[in-house]
């Protein structure tokens, strides 16, 4: 009987230990076994190795981003909590106070707005509200071939207004385009198909850097903003800034997806008729739509018109709504009907991405390694432009490693602050830093290097070559048009 009852337990596979999380553990080893610097505190070292070991994990996905948010949670406790204090080195931090530093990123603003966010974009998912903005924009733009690309990109614009995530923007938008391909009686490995996919996860990275509101990575480098530098942009800034660039590479895209993948038709034929029936299937529109379309257009008022009608925070205003959406009778929903909805993950790794970046400076480790950088890059010899270029080309290369704009957030725009901070000069440093922010958002190369682009993927309609063609063309044009904007307009603007 025990024989049997141990014989399906034995069967089950061992897995092995991941090789990024080996290669993490030692590169933290590495970091810790070299000599402090006289000019870093023992604490701030350890948040460096602590740092390389997450961006490591990170890079590979050697596991889960929750797991590893934990893991670098408890290495924060420990490894700082042993290490003397920066402003008395005679005690120690102590695991209660390290814990709390870990803990700090759960009771920023931006962390609050990122929460709310994702419960705006359960509840346009459980109404159904964002299938059907969908449905409509669609089908007042035609059926032309070119027309349905422009169709995919309105849907994408009028989405990231209203729905705080792009994930959950590509969720909704990709079910609906794939149902207009089908109808279409397109084949789903044609040009048509993979331009329109394609064009679904691109639009979706290219308006994340037009609306603050339309990606975590946004509100993450606000909460930075608000931590290091003292101050931050408001949601209309932010579009002020960003709309012009988003606008002009919606229309490059357009172009660069039919040159490189032109269409095997220009028409399609019942494409609208289509959409049409689709809209009809859904009937009329419910109260809750009509309730959370009036909510969603109360928040862009408010959003868009701080500091010039009003002074409440963007934050403050999100949790306004969001109280009027848990109402009883007026809401559209409950806790039960969209807790299973929200990515509790992506918040778990947020606050912890905010604590490691208040963390690297308080222990002066972002200040140190911002004056290694400036030292021994010459950035201090050169032109705000320049500065904003080279920067911006670095986080370009490198996020081809990481598969989450929100990791990448975490782990280097705290040190790009510190750079900032370190350099001489008279430049808007929170302009720049929120020029930098955009190029966070350019995901356009690897299919893995942003979460639409993977649930594109998913359909099969491109390859990954396919997108990497198009997306490399797109990311050398959006980095030459943010150049030619450094110098007019964002100079125009005093971002730089």
């Amino acid at each position: 009987m025990s024989a049997q009852a141990a014989s399906p337990a034995s069967q089950v596979p061992k897995k092995k230990i991941p090789i990024g999380l080996i290669a993490g553990i030692l590169a933290l080893i590495a970091v810790l076994l070299v000599p402090t610097p006289d000019s870093l505190p023992i604490a701030g070292h350890r948040m460096l190795a602590i740092l390389v070991f997450a961006v490591v994990v990170w890079i590979t996905e050697a596991v889960s981003y929750e797991a590893s948010a934990i893991m670098v949670t408890t290495l924060m406790a420990f490894l700082l909590g042993t290490a003397p204090a920066v402003k008395n080195p005679e005690v120690l931090i102590g695991t209660s106070a390290a814990i709390t530093m870990a803990l700090q990123g759960f009771a920023n603003s931006a962390l609050a707005l990122v929460a709310g966010a994702l419960f705006i974009a359960a509840a346009m998912t459980f109404t159904g509200l964002d299938r059907r903005i969908a449905l409509v924009t669609l089908s007042k733009i035609g059926t032309s071939t070119r027309r349905i690309l422009i169709g995919a990109i309105a849907v994408t614009i009028v989405l990231s207004l209203v729905v705080p995530s792009a994930t959950a923007r590509s969720a909704a938008v990709v079910p609906i385009m794939m149902g207009v391909i089908a109808a279409f009686g397109v084949d789903k490995r044609s040009n048509i198909a993979a331009g329109i996919m394609i064009i679904v996860a691109q639009a979706t990275s290219i308006w994340n850097v037009g609306i603050q509101t339309a990606a975590a990575q946004n509100l993450l480098t606000v909460g930075f903003m608000e931590k290091m530098l003292g101050e931050r942009v408001s949601w209309a800034e932010w579009l002020i800034a960003g709309v012009p660039w988003s606008l002009i590479m919606s229309a490059v895209l357009i172009v660069v997806v039919l040159k490189m993948l032109p269409p095997e038709s220009n028409e399609i034929a019942g494409g609208k008729e289509a959409v049409e029936r689709e809209l009809r299937e859904l009937g009329p529109m419910t109260g809750p739509q009509k309730r959370l379309m009036a909510v969603s257009i109360l928040l862009l008022l408010c959003w868009s018109t701080e500091k010039v009608l009003h002074n409440f925070d963007t934050t403050s205003t999100t949790y306004f709504g969001l109280v009027l959406l848990l109402l009883p009778r007026f809401g559209v929903m409950t806790w039960k009907d969209v807790q299973s909805r929200i990515p509790w993950g992506t918040v778990i790794v947020f606050g912890v991405g905010i604590s490691l970046g208040s963390a690297l400076l308080s222990t002066q480790a972002g200040q140190w390694l911002g004056n290694q950088v400036v030292t021994h890059t010459g950035l201090d010899h050169v032109s705000p432009l320049m500065i904003f270029g080279i920067l911006s080309a670095f986080l370009i290369l490198i996020h081809l490693g990481f598969a989450s704009a929100t990791a990448l957030t975490s782990a280097m725009l705290p040190i790009l602050i510190s750079v900032l901070q370190t350099l001489p000069g008279d430049f808007n440093r929170l302009g720049m830093t929120m020029l930098l922010g955009f190029v966070v958002s350019y995901g356009f190369i690897l299919p893995i290097n942003a979460p639409q682009n993977m649930v594109c993927l998913g359909t099969e309609t491109f390859t990954a070559r396919q997108f990497a063609k198009v997306g490399i063309l797109i990311t050398i044009i959006g980095f030459a048009l943010m150049m030619v904007m450094g110098m007019t307009y964002w100079r125009w603007l005093g971002l730089l």
